[in-house]
């Protein structure tokens, strides 16, 4: 499994579950397993079964690039959890943005370089993926949404598969 851009909670019980088989990386947070760049990834074609990657690619300038990479390193019959927020009704993007207040007045956050909308799911297809989209309450109870503090807004699962 590859986990990009770990968090600290999921990161610990992968690394109990998995052991030797699960793999964390990041650009820049130094305690990743591998300092990797998510449009440039140093493993061969099909080397994954899993890969989870939540939050980042809205930071990633070229986005189309790094869906392709993780298209490329996932097996055959391999899946993805690859997450962002969904936040306007169309993907907007405009890469001449470069001054961190104008990306945070147009695309809501600093370090964010797009909008997605709704249309993420396209993106997901164009790179070869076979994509289910589901929200939590399409497999949690609402008892089990509260007691794991899941937010109303907490959007969209992008499931993808290489089949």
């Amino acid at each position: 499994m590859l986990h990009v851009a770990p968090e600290p909670v999921f990161e610990t019980l992968l690394k109990r579950r998995l052991g030797g088989a699960y793999l964390t990386a990041d650009l820049r947070n130094p305690r990743a397993m591998v300092k990797m760049d998510v449009t440039d990834i140093p493993y061969p074609d099909e080397h994954f079964d899993v890969i989870y990657c939540s939050h980042v690619l809205e930071h990633v300038p070229d986005d189309k690039k790094a869906l392709w990479e993780f298209f490329r390193v996932l097996k055959n019959n391999g899946w993805a959890v690859l997450l962002v927020p969904v936040d306007a009704d169309k993907t907007f993007e405009d890469p001449s943005v470069t001054d961190p207040k104008e990306r945070l007045r147009l695309f809501g956050n600093r370090g964010h370089v797009r909008r997605y909308g709704p249309d993420f799911a396209d993106r997901l297809r164009d790179a070869g993926f076979k994509v289910k989209v589901t929200t939590p309450s399409d497999f949690l109870t609402s008892q089990e949404i509260e007691q794991m503090g899941i937010t109303r807004d907490a959007g969209e699962i992008y499931h993808c598969e290489k089949k």
